[in-house]
C-alpha cells in the first residue's frame, strides 16, 4: 500500500534531518530523532549494530573517518507493511576535494512516540 503525503513529507524531514544536522552539523545527537531506540543497522563489511547508543558511535566514526561533508537521501519508492514502512532510496556522500560517493540503501521505519523513524537501516555503495 503506498504512503501518503503527509507520512512521505515526515520521512523526508528525517532524511533531510539526517543530512543537514547529523552530518553536516555533526550533531550526532538529534540521531534520537533519526532511529528507534532499538534500532539495528548492517553497515557493509561490518556485523550487525543494535541500539541507538552503538549507532550514534558508529555514525561519530564513520563521518569522521571518511569525514562526509554532507549527505542527501532520496526516496525512490515507499511502501506501507504492517505497521512499518519500507523504503528504498538513494543517498549521495559529498567528500571533500568535490568528491562524492552514491549509496543505495532499504529502510525499515516504525513509529516511536508518534514519529517515524528508522528502525532497520541497510546500505551499500555504488560500484
Amino acid at each position: 500500500m503506498p504512503v501518503s503525503d503527509s507520512i512521505q513529507a515526515e520521512m523526508q524531514k528525517v532524511n533531510a534531518l539526517f543530512g543537514e544536522t547529523v552530518v553536516k552539523g555533526r550533531n550526532f545527537a538529534a540521531l534520537d530523532q533519526v532511529y528507534t531506540v532499538d534500532a539495528r543497522i548492517l553497515p557493509p563489511g561490518a556485523d550487525l549494530i543494535e541500539g541507538r547508543e552503538k549507532i550514534k558511535d558508529f555514525w561519530k566514526g564513520a563521518v569522521a573517518g571518511m569525514n562526509v561533508q554532507d549527505a542527501r537521501l532520496v526516496s525512490v519508492n515507499a511502501h506501507l507493511a504492517g505497521d512499518s514502512i519500507i523504503e528504498v532510496g538513494r543517498a549521495k556522500l559529498f567528500l571533500p576535494e568535490g568528491q562524492s560517493a552514491e549509496v543505495k540503501y532499504v529502510v525499515e521505519w516504525k513509529q516511536e512516540g508518534g514519529a517515524w523513524k528508522w528502525h532497520t537501516d541497510i546500505w551499500n555503495m555504488n560500484a
